[in-house]
């Protein structure tokens, strides 16, 4: 009788945890929905200013702009890794810190002076438990992470980047790829050197192009390098701003993929744990019944 209680009990138990996983998986596919969205909508602009500002830099007629400027050798540097405020998204975090620690771990060997900045409280976290010194942390960007909070720290990366401060600014994240493929990867935003190489080019202009093999002239108005100090800030923003919005994304589809199959995984707990239920019910029953058929025969 007793283990027949302890089975009820703990049937009960998992059956309430499998409502809260439940729960999470429809709240986690609901969020992935929107943060998809915003994601998909950065995707074409991201793109397409990286590629503008990639072909004007590319043009000859600006010179060499201090954003698109490889110092070497890297003397200082800062590494921005990107997890989450939250845990139960499988993974997500610890694939982010692999990639972080091995990139610190490079840098000790080139002896480059690495500070560290995080952003999410896991990430933070994990950085205190390693003794690995945070020169600053983030905690406001969720799962919806706005244009407005990310502008200061944009503005700070730039100013210290251009007076000099910090040779390279790399970002440590989860990519998204598509919805079945996110990786963690680390990326170096500055200096903006790794601009896609894409093409603003007019349908014209490339058959022009392809029949002449010239460079493409551009007229600058007022000139390049005023046109060139507004695009580039501009993309290095919406690469990093990218960067987070891949990373909400991705941090969905793992929090909704480790709930779904911990609901699933309570689903066959439940069913176990009810055939055992069942068996000691019948053998519980059937000690009953032979109880009682033992006495009335002794009683004969």
């Amino acid at each position: 009788m007793a283990k027949t209680r302890e089975l009820v009990s703990r049937r009960k138990a998992i059956r309430n945890i499998r409502k809260i996983t439940r729960t999470m998986e429809l709240i986690a596919t609901a969020r992935f929905k929107k943060a998809l969205d915003r994601a998909t909508e950065a995707e074409a602009f991201t793109r397409k200013i990286a590629e503008v500002a990639a072909d004007l830099a590319r043009s000859g007629s600006s010179g060499q702009h201090p954003l698109l400027a490889n110092r070497t050798p890297v003397k200082k540097a800062i590494l921005l890794v990107i997890c989450s405020n939250r845990g139960l998204c499988g993974g997500y975090n610890a694939g982010i810190l692999r990639e972080a620690y091995s990139r610190i771990r490079k840098a000790k060997e080139a002896n480059i002076a690495l500070d560290i900045e995080a952003s999410g409280k896991r990430g933070i976290n994990s950085f205190k438990y390693q003794k690995v010194v945070v020169t600053a942390s983030y905690t406001q960007f969720d799962d919806k992470p706005k244009w407005e909070d990310l502008e200061p720290v944009a503005r700070k990366y730039l100013a210290a980047f251009l007076a000099g401060e910090i040779d390279q600014l790399d970002v440590a994240y989860m990519k998204f790829l598509s919805a079945a493929r996110q990786t963690p990867m680390v990326e170096t935003l500055l200096p903006l050197a790794g601009l896609p190489q894409g093409s603003a080019k007019t349908d014209a202009t490339k058959n022009k192009d392809a029949n002449n093999g010239s460079p493409v002239d551009y007229e600058f108005v007022p000139n390049a390098a005023e046109i060139l100090d507004e695009l580039l800030p501009q993309a290095f923003r919406t690469r990093l701003f990218k960067c987070f919005l891949d990373a909400a994304v991705s941090e969905q589809i793992g929090r909704r993929v480790t709930m779904k199959a911990a609901t699933e995984n309570a689903d066959s707990m439940i069913k176990t744990i009810s055939r055992q239920y069942n068996r000691a019910r019948q053998a519980s029953i059937t000690k009953e019944i032979s109880e009682v058929i033992g006495g009335a025969a002794a009683l004969e």
